[in-house]
């Protein structure tokens, strides 16, 4: 017959549950009386580090009060020492104290698995404060703001202690001697599952934290990227906001716009100027000899950096040349008065010293029938033809 119908015998026992507990109690009352010297030594070393610990994170809880109404790097590791867990000190003590006292074996079985448990999930707490506290300091100081900006914060902060809580949890229960190979390779095929069904989100959210950690630029900058110029208003959790020059928003997506070649206008240490001059041929070489001279002292009269100016080649009309200049700093608007001003500058010069800039100039040569030129200005003549029947040969103008 099939025994399917008997009772199945519940895992644990009660009994079993009590007994071990029994078992605890009265091996640490063994340890206790054997070795109550060390274990009043220990528990005053122990007492002393705890009190060290609760005191180091009183500390920290100032530090974090007083660092620049906590911001700053003292105030991102203030909250992380004041985020130290009471369980973790009282366990870290007990910790010293076991292996100091010899505690039997049960005895420190379990202080090894509660102090296992307490510290991975305190070292997941203290990186979770210090990830964070990092990108905040970071968007702090860089200027980074918005509500986009902290719905970016948010979900990164959520997925930040999802991945360290995970990692914990695996930890605690492969020390609990749990078989863990099923449940990570559950969270590596979720976890692949959710980067494909939201790539694009992630792409965009990694690399508005690369535009936070690598700076390529900032709130306020004036970028160039393409064939498009503008002034950086925002940068959200997906997008960054430009404004054009034309006054129109721009909005290009953050994985995008790291992709491109990004000129960031704002931090040019200066702006060069440049003219090409076409110089008539029949300019005296004495005369083109003191053309790059007359250029920088013209450049200099005008607060500009002279960098370099000279002969560059026989054009089809002109004999050309060069001048290059600078302007300090990044502001557009100085440099394009002070190109304004050189240029007009050197209209004066040249005028003054008597030197042509030629313009263009085209001649059209008209060739008659029989391949004859014609001048393009030929003198105007009135036809005369004689009309039929008239002896006196009445002149008869085309237009009768």
């Amino acid at each position: 017959m099939s025994n399917s119908s008997a009772p199945r015998e519940p895992i644990f026992q009660p009994v079993d549950v009590q007994a071990q507990a029994v078992g605890l109690i009265q091996s640490s009352l063994d340890w206790l009386q054997g070795n109550w010297l060390k274990v009043l030594i220990g528990l005053g070393v122990g007492a002393l580090i705890a009190f060290a610990l609760f005191a180091l994170r009183r500390l920290g809880c100032r530090l974090a009060q007083r660092s620049a109404s906590g911001k700053g790097w003292p105030a991102v590791f203030g909250r992380a020492i004041e985020r130290t867990n009471g369980f973790f000190i009282v366990m870290l003590s007990a910790k010293l104290v076991a292996g100091y006292a010899g505690a039997p074996p049960n005895v420190a079985m379990t202080i090894d698995f509660l102090w296992t448990v307490a510290s991975v999930f305190q070292f997941a707490i203290w990186a979770r404060e210090l990830i964070l506290g990092a990108i905040e300091h970071r968007t702090r100081s860089e200027n980074y703001s918005g509500e986009a900006l902290l719905s970016a914060l948010g979900l990164i902060r959520l997925l930040v202690t999802f991945a360290l809580f995970a990692i914990a949890l695996v930890v605690v229960l492969d020390n609990l001697g749990v078989n863990v190979t099923g449940l990570v390779a559950g969270l590596g095929v979720g976890g692949i599952a959710i980067g494909l069904a939201a790539q694009g989100i992630f792409a965009d959210l990694f690399a508005a934290l690369a535009i936070i950690f690598d700076r390529p630029f900032r709130r306020g900058d004036s970028i160039t990227y393409d064939a498009n110029s503008g002034t950086v208003e925002a940068i959200g959790l997906k997008s960054t906001r430009v404004r054009g020059v034309d006054g129109e928003e721009r909005v290009i997506s953050n994985k995008n716009l790291l992709n491109k070649e990004i000129l960031n206008n704002t931090q040019r240490n200066h702006r060069r100027g440049r003219f090409a001059l076409g110089v008539a041929y029949q300019t005296p070489v004495e005369t083109l000899e003191r053309v790059p001279a007359m250029l920088q002292e013209t450049v200099e009269g005008c607060g500009r950096t002279f960098i370099r100016a000279g002969f560059t080649g026989f054009g089809a009309s002109t004999l050309d040349f060069e001048v290059q200049f600078d302007s300090d700093g990044p502001d557009y608007a100085s440099f394009y008065d002070g190109r304004t001003a050189v240029g007009l500058a050197i209209l004066k010069r040249f005028n003054a010293e008597g030197i042509d800039l030629p313009f263009p100039i085209q001649t059209t040569m008209t060739a008659a029938p029989d391949g004859t030129l014609v001048m393009p200005w030929p003198d105007v003549q009135r036809v005369h033809e004689v009309e039929p029947g008239t002896p006196e040969g009445r002149p008869v103008h085309p237009a009768d």
